[in-house]
């Protein structure tokens, strides 16, 4: 039996880049996943059954054929099957580490179905306006999520999907989906779009009258929310903050989620000012560090969770973006050493270091305890640990970090080289953000295109 609905409010989808759209779904294949509670459940009630009691000679009544597969839902009379939801879920899994309850498994699933309809009438309605996304191009891309998630080749890529549960179709769809709609918006929406140069001019204003002050970099999944759903949006997005908060990714709970125009690229915001935001939000980022989480947050129209990526001062250079030459020298400690015996190793090394006058030295001094020497030209002081960062940007050439480390891992310090300070953010240029507001506009009228789809779309669900 079947049921013939119209769908419900929209997702909202932004055009995005192409390396935006690698990006996203390379986060979406990066964790490692644990072995699959699903099988071990089965194996495990295998096992208390015991022997299945199978005649020898089964009489089969009615016709099963493997290679059909029952459809979850027919989208405009293309089906959606259950292996699509499965393997597109096991991405998300994955990407969450395998940490996903039963209950958020349920949800999940059900969100998935939803995206995957989405996706369908986005390809659906592309190719209705004579836009073809070639194999080629999708190969293209999966290449690209394969080499800069791997560093390996797209068969490795093909057979960890597998591991996992998913399969190299599924991935190609998604990347097929994405393709169709960008390339629609930009045929269909973006040359309607306008922004005057007069416009441009006054937001470069405001950006230098803005000069010094902060601006974040934050992530968001939106959930919206009327009168009468306020309560289960909110118990929703409860169980999104916890599932984060117990390592979770952020990044794939915004692309299945979020309703914000910013999903696809996992909820990632940009650089903004807190200006740009609305009250609510912009008062609890204020008081947030890089890396921490809020929410939900009420707004108007529903609930917010915010994670802040990072923050700097407009138009101003910013001392995390200097480029630093640094030695590391490390000691390791043998197995089975006793706190005590560390503690008198890591104080002779603390001491060998202190002779150190320079990185000239560093290897002839590292040999009289044995201490080896690793050596790295080209790293930004942002992509150290947050307190490296502030120690290392405190140092004179020469000078090195105080010892740090543990008995598994050994210690280590870092001596700086050198470093190569950054120059002064002059700030988009004019082009550079006339392109962002256009861009802007752009995911406005998509949100409003795909309702739309939604709404002349016929859905049947088994």
């Amino acid at each position: 039996m079947t049921r013939t609905v119209r769908l419900p409010s929209p997702i909202r989808r932004p055009l995005i880049g192409q390396s935006a759209l690698v990006l996203g779904l390379a986060a979406m294949v990066a964790a490692p996943i644990a072995s699959s509670a699903s099988a071990q459940a089965v194996r495990e009630s295998a096992d208390a059954n015991g022997a299945l009691n199978i005649p020898a000679n089964p009489t089969l009544f009615g016709k099963s054929d493997p290679n059909v597969r029952r459809a979850t839902a027919i989208v405009n009379g293309e089906i959606v099957t259950g292996t699509d939801v499965e393997q597109r879920l096991a991405l998300i899994v994955n990407a969450n580490g395998g940490k996903v309850g039963p209950e958020e498994m349920d949800r999940l699933r059900l969100q998935v179905l939803r995206n995957l309809i989405d996706e369908t009438l986005q390809i659906q309605e592309a190719k209705a306006a004579d836009i073809q996304i070639g194999d080629d191009e999708v190969n293209q891309t999966f290449e690209r999520v394969a080499t800069q998630n791997f560093g390996q080749s797209v068969p490795a890529l093909e057979k960890y999907l597998a591991s996992i549960g998913s399969s190299a179709a599924s991935l190609k769809r998604q990347i097929k989906g994405e393709l169709s709609w960008q390339r629609l918006l930009r045929r269909n929406v973006q040359p309607f779009i306008n922004v005057s140069d007069g416009e441009v001019r006054e937001m470069m204003e405001r950006l230098q009258a803005s000069k010094g002050t902060e601006e974040y970099r934050i992530g968001e999944i939106f959930l919206s929310a009327t009168d009468e759903t306020q309560q289960q949006v909110r118990a929703n997005a409860e169980k999104i903050v916890e599932q984060i908060k117990q390592g979770g990714s952020f990044v794939a709970y915004a692309r299945q989620f979020s309703e914000a125009s910013t999903a696809a690229v996992g909820g990632d915001l940009g650089w903004i000012r807190l200006g740009q935001l609305p009250n609510e939000l912009a008062t609890t980022a204020a008081g947030m560090a890089p890396g921490q989480l809020a929410g939900p947050i009420p707004i108007p129209g529903g609930f917010s969770i915010l994670y802040l990526i990072d923050k700097r001062q407009v138009l101003t250079a910013d001392p995390r973006d200097a480029v630093l030459s640094l030695k590391q020298i490390s000691i390791s400690f043998p197995k089975g050493t006793t706190e005590k015996q560390a503690a008198d190793k890591a104080a002779g090394f603390a001491s060998m270091v202190k002779t150190i006058h320079g990185c000239g030295e560093a290897e002839k001094a590292a040999a009289t305890i044995g201490a080896s020497v690793v050596a790295n030209d080209q790293i930004k002081a942002r992509d150290l640990p947050g307190a490296l960062q502030e120690t290392l940007l405190k140092l004179s050439v020469g000078e090195a970090t105080p010892p740090f480390g543990s008995i598994e891992d050994g210690v280590r310090v870092l001596l700086l080289c050198g470093r190569d300070d950054p120059k002064v953010d002059s700030g988009p240029s004019f082009d550079e953000l006339q392109q962002q507001m256009e861009d802007d506009r752009v995911n406005k009228r998509a949100q409003t295109y795909l309702r739309d789809l939604r709404r002349d779309a016929v859905i049947e669900y088994n």
